[in-house]
């Protein structure tokens, strides 16, 4: 992979940023670090999903001599240094983190996927007073994807990072509040309504809550793979890295439409890109118009009944061991970068006080699926998408059951607002 600055620019004309792959005129932001730190890594990831400009310098290309221990280094617009920086540093320098408008709200939204963002969007335009609270930024997985097709009113496909900073803009512009790079530390019960404490010990008091916190990828169990998180080995589509690919050697495991988005991306830089899929077709888990792009890229290559079961490295990834139907023999396969779509576990930190219902696979339980749960307080059964804590409800990926899709997911967001209404009405706040 090659060493190159980076960046993502602001469409001031349009309110939207460019997509992650674009090079801003003029860089906000210089960080210096090494291609083998993940901290590094996970800086430059933050900055590209939030769209913030910046330029990379590799440590040994710096103008001057910087202790390794002070790496990364982060050099904000006004000049102030920031050695040994993390998100939350950088988060801070930049301005990036806000304290909330009230000590109580309407409604706390955990998470500001497609489901968070329609939930903030529908209540903030509704007169509720709302707050979405995002770990790291705004559009969750779908935010880093290069172009969705299927969604609905974008004939020509919109990226996910432009269709996250349109609704953010849209929620902020309706009154709610979106607070970033502070994570949900934990939820518990107040009365009628709920306590939410962020990682920094901040406490807002709501009347109802959405949980709307997606999914994390599922981790690869493969020796070795954990050591090059951030230097070759990513889960997601690593939009920060897509033209570090360049003329490069990728592999993306994954059968979905995430992974097939990736290799999509990721084929206008690389001079091959092989996805892996375990199963024996694509047709069971992606989309048609995702499969026709891949048969029809010349350097996209698809192994059906594939694994990775092991990789070789030397400081960084050179090459991966795979097996096709079970068998590994000497299959090796080249690869500069590793990214990892396969499939997410739920995102339910924050909530084990809550005595939540889960299905096995980790899922939040809603509506009939939590009727008649011993504790349910209330002589009415829970309304759909609400758990069983009255006035908590579930929205998109991490509920059990929901359609793995944004448009779907955005309208759970939605359709919780109306539930929330119900349920404030039948407390007295309406």
């Amino acid at each position: 992979m090659t060493n190159q600055p980076l960046g993502i620019a602001d469409q001031s004309r349009t309110g939207a940023m460019f997509d992650y792959d674009a090079r801003p005129v003029t860089p906000q932001l210089t960080l210096v670090g090494s291609r083998s730190s993940a901290g590094a890594y996970s800086i430059r990831d933050f900055l590209s999903r939030n769209g913030r400009a910046y330029e990379w310098v590799d440590a040994g290309d710096f103008s001057e001599a910087v202790e390794p221990s002070l790496l990364p280094l982060c050099i904000l617009p006004d000049g102030t240094r920031l050695e040994a920086a993390t998100i939350a540093l950088v988060a801070a320098g930049l301005g990036m983190v806000s304290e909330p408008l009230l000590s109580e709200y309407d409604l706390v939204i955990v998470g500001a996927g497609p489901a968070g963002l329609g939930a903030a969007v529908y209540a903030a335009s509704e007169g509720l007073r709302a707050v979405a609270v995002e770990a790291v930024a705004p559009g969750g997985q779908a935010g880093t994807t290069s172009m969705i097709e299927n969604y609905l009113g974008f004939p020509n496909g919109i990226s996910g990072n432009e269709l996250a900073t349109r609704a953010t803009s849209q929620a902020r512009r309706f009154g709610a509040e979106i607070l970033l790079a502070r994570p949900l530390a934990n939820i518990s019960t107040d009365g009628g309504g709920y306590i939410a404490k962020l990682s920094d010990g901040t406490e807002m008091r709501a009347r109802a809550v959405v949980f709307a916190s997606g999914v994390e990828w599922r981790r690869l169990d493969v020796p070795g793979v954990e050591d090059l998180l951030g230097v070759g080995v990513y889960y997601g589509a690593g939009p920060s890295e897509a033209m570090s690919c360049t003329n490069s050697n990728v592999a993306i495991v994954g059968g979905g439409n995430s992974a097939g988005q990736a290799a999509v991306r990721f084929s206008k830089y690389a001079e091959k890109v092989t996805l892996l899929v375990r199963g024996r077709s694509l047709g069971a888990s992606m989309s048609q118009y995702l499969i026709d792009h891949l048969s029809t890229t010349a350097n996209i290559e698809v192994r059906v009944s594939t694994e990775v079961v092991g990789l070789h490295a030397d400081g960084r990834l050179r090459e991966l061991i795979v097996a096709t139907n079970g068998v590994t023999d000497s299959q090796r396969l080249a690869a500069d970068a590793l990214f990892i779509c396969i499939g997410g576990t739920p995102r339910t930190d924050g909530a084990a006080d809550l005595g939540l219902i889960y299905d096995d696979a980790g899922y939040i339980r809603t509506g009939t699926g939590v009727a008649g749960a011993e504790g349910w307080k209330l002589e009415r059964e829970p309304l759909p998408l609400e758990t069983n804590q009255p006035g908590l409800f579930a929205a998109g990926d991490v509920r059990s059951g929901s359609i793995k899709r944004c448009a779907a997911a955005i309208g759970e967001g939605g359709m919780a607002v109306a539930l929330v209404h119900r349920r404030l009405e039948e407390t007295g706040g309406e």
